[in-house]
């Protein structure tokens, strides 16, 4: 088997990233430069939910497994791409949009939520995003799915003033169910095959959560 196509899933990590409102804003510092030491190596300080990252139940839930502590699995499998796109800022996902790939879904399977809003990165509209229905998350944890990508910052609604949201019944959903949440991807319109999606966390010990590369993979059967 080998690997025809690599489609990369995942933002820049840089000072100018994006964050979620109120997280740590990244800053990348050379700590050593080859001028001065002869080698070059950069400091960097960023929360552990900064760019494209993969949320542990630990989360959300004081009891759940943290990012290091969780099986490997969860993280690279067959991908199943929702086209969910269209919706009007902060419109419910709900489950008579997701149901049309509920054939494709089942354990093992990762999710991908493709609304089109990665193309408001960068933008305040980004936060202002469609998120997944609280009975859709369920029928979708019912058909065995345990790993939930998305090309938008929060699969609840993001809470601004005008806004309260709903408690992130979402993130407590998957948490409880042992899941993983991986948030802020994009290019999900590039994947035109089945994909083998990779999106290994880092192994920060004890964590919440942890930046990740994920990538979409095309995948060759062997020549024989």
């Amino acid at each position: 088997m080998h690997v025809r196509r690599i489609v990369d899933l995942s933002v820049p990590l840089s000072e100018s990233t994006q964050v979620y409102p109120g997280d740590p804003v990244p800053r990348i510092e050379p700590a050593a430069t080859i001028e001065a030491d002869g080698f070059n190596l950069l400091s960097l300080r960023l929360g552990s939910q900064t760019g494209t990252h993969v949320d542990a139940p630990y989360h959300f839930r004081a009891d759940g497994a943290r990012i290091d502590d969780m099986d490997l699995s969860l993280f690279a499998g067959e991908g199943a791409v929702i086209d969910v796109t269209g919706l009007a800022p902060r419109a419910r996902i709900t489950w008579a949009a997701i149901a049309p790939a509920a054939g494709r879904l089942r354990p093992g399977v990762i999710a991908l939520l493709h609304t089109g809003w990665a193309a408001r990165y960068g933008t305040p509209a980004y936060f202002d995003h469609p998120f997944l229905d609280a009975d859709a998350c369920r029928r979708m944890l019912d058909l065995g799915v345990r790993t939930f990508l998305l090309d938008f910052p929060n699969i609840d609604e993001t809470p601004d003033a005008a806004h309260p949201g709903e408690g992130f019944p979402a993130h407590r959903l998957i948490a409880a169910a042992g899941g993983v949440i991986g948030e802020n991807l994009r290019g999900f319109e590039r994947i035109d095959f089945t994909p083998f999606v990779s999106c290994l966390p880092l192994r920060l010990a004890g964590a919440d959560g942890a930046p990740v590369r994920a990538v979409a993979m095309d995948l060759a059967p062997p020549v024989r």
